[in-house]
């Protein structure tokens, strides 16, 4: 029995420590037959970035691993496969919470419900399943769920108990390893023109470089987390965790305790990981988040059909500076600071009127931490159409916003270099600047940068009436 693998079937779980089906695998003494499937029947394919970041995290574990099997078809078709091929009885997952992806993992495990292959699965990448945090009235028809994250997040402390991270096992790799594609083969990485090549000066993809990016995190920044957080200008005043939590490379419970180990306060940090765990129990409570609003009143809102504004906003090319930086930092670089993606949210929604699904669609597919969870909760929080939306109709300003986070402009003048020679006191409102200082800057309006696609006074208050005859209409 010793020469009879166990297939570890990793997914968002790429890592070897805190890896509880790797884990619980090489405890059975059994050799590992590590297994990643490009699944063609994945219930939402990935982001052009996602798909960049999955190439070099796939590239890492492999190393650490040893060895990866990787195939593509249909999970079901791939492992009856490697059974056959290799003769393993056995097969080891961490759970996933998309409704596609939990439909057929649960296929699998009934498939083999009667025959001689024991399926074992683990909660891998949350510190609480979406089920386990329950209100008083408990979950009675399924109703019984958290909708508002204080409340939630108070009751997840109190409720949920977050095991020690598990050290990375000691394995032994199957020696007959099967047949595989290498992750070239996959075609991940865009190569016409070649986009993301210059993306990758920023990130160390790979379980390493999550545990790097927490250490660097943890040693200085962490301090000062509750204020820099908001500061885009302030790049060091954020962990940069989340690509890396997305795909798996860092457990939240090796983050939990890294946190609670360390003198600090790191309380405000933490709720960003509850933030991620609230999500979560939305998404498993609510399948279609990232298309449905939470809220079905909110069908009826009154989305303004613009493909050119909507380009314009996907391009950073609003005429607002801090929402155009925010979006050249999201295409050039695959990732955007959270305040600034508050800010970029709601001028798509509330200033263009543009349903909040094409900003999440422009996410997803742009962004290296594309989560679906988080990134479907967030747009709808923005919307007022989610969970936990209240007040719904809050409109960030778009240019005080730039001037009370990003006070000397630097944010912005990294991202938007033709107006890199304008004062302070214009940078975020270059509108306003007299015609010889925009001389002086070498910035004309319309030319070299966009006058705004909007007014914002006109703009928010079509927002705000939208959102009364809303309410009105379903009072």
């Amino acid at each position: 029995m010793s020469n009879i693998p166990i297939i570890v079937w990793f997914r968002r779980d790429l890592r070897t420590a805190d890896n509880p089906a790797l884990f619980e695998a090489a405890k059975t003494g059994a050799p590992i037959l590590p297994l990643f499937i490009d699944e063609e029947d994945l219930g939402r394919p990935l982001g052009a970035a996602s798909k960049v970041w999955l190439h070099h995290s796939l590239k890492a574990l492999k190393d650490d691993l040893g060895d990866l099997v990787i195939r593509r078809g249909k999970a079901s078709a791939v492992i009856d496969a490697l059974i056959e091929e290799t003769g393993a009885i056995d097969i080891y997952w961490n759970r996933r919470y998309q409704k596609a992806d939990r439909d057929r993992d649960g296929a699998i495990m009934d498939a083999y419900k009667f025959k001689p292959v024991e399926v074992n699965s683990f909660n891998g990448n949350l510190l609480s399943e979406p089920w386990e945090i329950k209100t008083k009235s408990g979950t009675k028809n399924g109703q019984g769920y958290y909708k508002v994250f204080t409340p939630y997040w108070r009751a997840a402390r109190e409720q949920m108990f977050v095991a020690e991270p598990m050290a990375r096992p000691n394995f032994k790799l199957f020696k007959k390893m099967p047949s595989s594609l290498s992750v070239d083969d996959l075609g991940l990485l865009p190569d016409s023109p070649d986009w993301a090549s210059k993306m990758m000066d920023d990130w160390t993809m790979g379980e390493a470089g999550a545990v790097e990016a927490l250490e660097d995190f943890l040693d200085g920044p962490i301090a000062s987390y509750a204020s820099d957080r908001d500061r885009p200008d302030k790049p060091q005043g954020t962990s940069r965790l989340s690509p890396h939590l997305a795909f798996g490379e860092i457990s939240p419970r090796q983050i939990w305790h890294a946190v609670k180990n360390r003198d600090v306060d790191g309380g405000k940090f933490l709720s960003e990981i509850g933030w991620r765990e609230f999500s979560y129990a939305l998404l498993y409570y609510n399948p279609d988040l990232a298309t449905k609003s939470f809220r079905p009143e909110y069908d009826a809102f009154p989305w303004v059909k613009n493909d050119d504004a909507l380009h314009a906003w996907q391009m950073g090319q609003t005429g607002y500076p801090f929402v155009d930086a925010g979006m050249r930092q999201l295409w050039e670089t695959g990732y955007q600071h959270n305040r600034v993606r508050m800010i970029t949210a709601s001028f798509l929604i509330k200033h263009l009127m543009i349903n909040w699904r094409e900003g999440e669609r422009w996410f997803w597919d742009c962004l290296f931490d594309a989560d679906p969870a988080n990134n479907a909760a967030s747009w709808q929080w923005v919307a007022g159409s989610g969970a936990d939306a209240s007040p719904y109709f809050r409109i960030f300003n778009p240019y005080s916003q730039g001037e009370k986070f990003d006070k000397n402009g630097d944010y912005v003048r990294k991202w938007v270099p033709e107006l890199s020679e304008l004062p302070n006191k214009f940078i975020h409102r270059p509108w306003e600047a007299p015609k010889s200082v925009l001389e002086d800057a070498g910035v004309t309006l319309g030319k070299s940068y966009p006058k705004p696609i909007v007014d914002h006074k006109a703009a928010r208050e079509r927002a705000l009436s939208a959102y009364k005859e809303l309410k009105n209409a379903s009072t």
